[in-house]
């Protein structure tokens, strides 16, 4: 069980896209059981599903994860393949990832959690440098510095968010590669869900890949090491298991969990990008996907 969680994690981890976030990060970076953002707002109302109903009603127990043949969706050409994946992602989720993450959140404190979160969100403020520059968002990569000094200073290596604190009033902004591409214009590609990484498209992949390379590039060891990777990266996924955990829960209540993680993922990506292109689409229930 411990292998399978470790693995799990280092894919969540540099090096691995979709680790933010919402990435999601932002994320981002979330997927069922083990995607990538912290959702803080209050549950949000699910998109309308597509309507999937069980071949042989009669059959079908209450726990059922039910992937039927599905009509081709745009922006989704690999839907029936996608929901096999999210078929044994769920499953594995039942199995290891909630278990274990219930016990991790019963066994360690949260503040001890929300540190570790901390840092970890410290240390992708460079990308978040890097990207508000390249959107020629000059004032926002300013407080991203500021924001990286004053944690990685009074906050004592990021443990602490005091940049948001009084009297800073400097909030996290998540930003990366993907939302830039997404900023000039560049469409999604294909949407995957991935088997335990969870939901991506291909902007957001390829962008979340190059967020992760950023650090091991320039700066080097401890963050090439596969120990740094999956201590840091199980404790983050475990956390944002517990936090997603009610959210997971409204997906399953509906006809078609499949469509529902999909389309919330997909909305929340574009309404994130709308924002940063000045247009300020709300998200799905004022929250941000994984």
């Amino acid at each position: 069980m411990s292998v399978a969680v470790s693995i799990a994690a280092l894919m969540l981890t540099p090096g691995f896209p979709n680790a933010d976030v919402a990435m999601p990060a932002p994320g981002a970076i979330a997927p069922v059981g083990l995607s990538a953002a912290v959702v803080a707002a209050p549950e949000p109302a699910l998109p309308a599903p597509e309507q999937v109903k069980h071949p042989h009603p009669q059959e079908a127990e209450p726990d059922d994860i039910v992937v039927n043949a599905r009509r081709n969706v745009p922006g989704d050409p690999f839907v029936a393949l996608n929901a096999k994946s999210f078929e044994l992602t769920q499953k594995f989720d039942a199995a290891v990832v909630e278990p274990v993450s219930m016990g991790f959140d019963s066994v360690v404190p949260v503040p001890m959690r929300d540190g570790l979160g901390n840092f970890i969100k410290n240390l992708r403020e460079p990308a978040v440098f890097i990207n508000f520059v390249l959107q020629h968002k000059i004032g926002k990569a300013t407080e991203t510095v500021g924001r990286f000094v004053i944690n990685s200073t009074v906050g004592v290596a990021g443990l602490f968010d005091i940049a948001k604190r009084k009297p800073f009033h400097l909030p996290r902004r998540p930003n990366g590669f993907a939302d830039t591409f997404g900023f000039y214009g560049i469409g999604t590609g294909p949407f995957f869900f991935l088997p335990l990484a969870g939901p991506t498209t291909l902007r957001d992949l390829i962008g979340g890949t190059l967020d992760r390379l950023i650090l091991p590039t320039l700066v080097g060891s401890p963050f090439t090491s596969p120990y740094y990777n999956i201590g840091t990266g199980t404790g983050v996924t475990l956390d944002r298991r517990v936090k997603f955990d009610d959210q997971l829960k409204a997906f399953r209540a509906t006809n078609d969990p499949y469509s529902a993680r999909r389309d919330f993922y997909l909305n929340g990506r574009k309404a994130e990008i709308d924002h940063l292109r000045g247009k300020d689409t709300p998200t799905v229930g004022g929250v941000k996907p994984y």
